[in-house]
């Protein structure tokens, strides 16, 4: 499962004169060869726009600014290449000028040890230095290699262009983002609450429907509604509803349509949900399938209207174009202090699931009734690598904050209800103390993925969120 639009990446050729030109005509070339390989797009100068395709002169800077502007919808981010040293002030020039605000790669080619005469020596080595000096006085920031030079058909930069990408995806996917607040947060649920001004103050914007709203709505629709018809088809095709009453699944459906028109109405891209327990009281379903799905077609979708909840998601999701779920960190797992069980009530998306069925919910039955609790996606996680993410607004502070970092999904036998996992975590212990000590919410978002990488570039670098990277490279900058 991916995304359907296809990534385009500006390419920044950078050239010095007095170095070999010819390693700046071959070096475009390469780069061109690669990006396309990756499936994407590229708007870069040709030869006939300056020389080689490069950016050296005033002149060209402009030219190749004025050609990035021209393409702004289209650029997700820049790619730097310098297969010499690079005219600094050019490309730095350049990104100014083109005023973007996407993220920006460096990568410099490295130098042939047998090939260091006059006529194909790089010392893209020491350009890249000098490179990331301008960039840093100009305010403009970026992104660095994993090595400090790297062939662009070299194993290091596929990986690295794989990241890079998923950082822009995240970024990119942030800006001018709205999100639906569906009903008021539960009383009960403190621990979920947010700012929007300081959202705002990033360009995330809250849109919000009451429950009232909605359940009049769902009312006002008639059994036979077309949108109706259709969601209850795609219910049963989604997941074993079996044993679900019919009239249950009618009521899902219909609220689901009303969400979706919704959301197509205030163009809301993600959304979280109240759930605890007044859907139920009033009628008479849980909203996790509806929910699930959502999350499944990748519009995240959170329960207990944790905003920074379906951010993390949804950062995840943008990162490995894969979907997200929502999780408690909820219990011990025996003695292992590096494992822990992962769980919620559930509407994970099926993607999640080694198997799933839709069942009632077991937590919320003992309070309004089995027959008003239809809706759950129950089954256990499959054994996958995972990412986890939670942000959050930090109000004394006026700030976004949150944590990253991986681990796995394991095959450990569990034995209980909802939806849930055990997860493997290195030093988990240590993670565990610091959500507790900078009291971070007991949610968290995952993904079946290892993207922690791209999500803390994303948030940290280009964001300007306060990230804490567990287990991260050291020094990571």
């Amino acid at each position: 499962m991916a995304d359907a639009k296809k990534m385009t990446m500006g390419l920044i050729v950078g050239n010095r004169g007095f170095f070999p030109d010819h390693l700046a005509k071959s070096g475009r070339e390469e780069m061109l060869r690669v990006l396309h390989a990756a499936d994407m797009d590229v708007i870069a100068l040709t030869p006939e726009q300056s020389k080689y395709g490069a950016v050296e002169t005033r002149e060209e800077s402009r030219r190749c600014a004025d050609l990035f502007k021209q393409n702004r919808d289209r650029i997700d981010g820049v790619i730097v290449t310098l297969p010499n040293f690079g005219e600094e002030r050019a490309i730095a020039d350049t990104l100014r000028l083109a005023d973007l605000h996407v993220p920006v790669l460096i990568q410099a080619t490295p130098d042939d040890p047998k090939k260091m005469t006059i006529a194909s020596r790089r010392d893209s080595f020491c350009g890249k230095m000098s490179a990331c000096n301008n960039l840093r006085q100009y305010g403009i920031p970026y992104s660095i290699t994993t090595l400090h030079t790297e062939s662009p058909d070299s194993p290091e930069f596929t990986r690295d262009l794989e990241w890079f990408a998923g950082a822009c995806r995240v970024v990119n996917g942030f800006r001018n983002l709205r999100v639906g607040a569906i009903g008021a947060r539960p009383t009960a649920f403190n621990t979920v609450r947010y700012s929007e001004k300081i959202l705002e103050s990033h360009g995330i914007s809250i849109e919000t429907l009451d429950l009232s709203e909605v359940l009049g709505r769902i009312e006002r629709t008639k059994d036979n509604d077309d949108m109706a018809q259709a969601k209850l088809a795609a219910i049963k095709k989604y997941v074993d509803a079996s044993s679900v009453p019919e009239a249950a699944l009618l009521k899902m459906a219909k609220l689901g349509a009303v969400v979706d028109q919704w959301m197509a109405a205030t163009e809301v891209a993600i959304s979280a949900v109240q759930c605890w327990t007044s859907i139920e009281e009033n009628l008479g379903v849980v909203p996790c399938t509806v929910m699930s799905m959502m999350s499944d077609s990748l519009l995240s979708s959170a329960c207990e209207v944790d905003i920074c909840g379906v951010l993390g998601m949804h950062a995840l999701r943008l990162a490995s174009c894969t979907p997200s779920a929502l999780l408690d960190w909820n219990n011990n797992y025996g003695s292992d202090p590096n494992k822990a069980v992962c769980f919620h009530c559930s509407n994970l998306p099926k993607h999640f699931f080694r198997s799933v069925k839709m069942d009632f919910q077991e937590i919320i039955a003992g309070t309004v009734g089995k027959e008003n609790t239809f809706g759950t996606c129950v089954g256990l996680i499959k054994p996958e690598k995972m990412s986890f993410a939670r942000f959050s607004t930090d109000d004394t502070e006026g700030k976004m904050r949150g944590y990253v970092g991986e681990g796995k999904f394991t095959d450990d036998p569990l034995n209980t209800f909802g939806g849930a996992g055990v997860v493997e975590i290195p030093e988990m212990q240590k993670l565990l103390h610091f959500i507790c000590a900078k009291g971070f919410e007991h949610h968290v978002a995952a993904n079946l993925s290892s993207v922690a990488a791209a999500v803390h570039e994303a948030t940290t670098r280009y964001l300007g969120w306060d990230m804490y990277w567990h287990e991260g490279p050291n020094g990571a900058c």
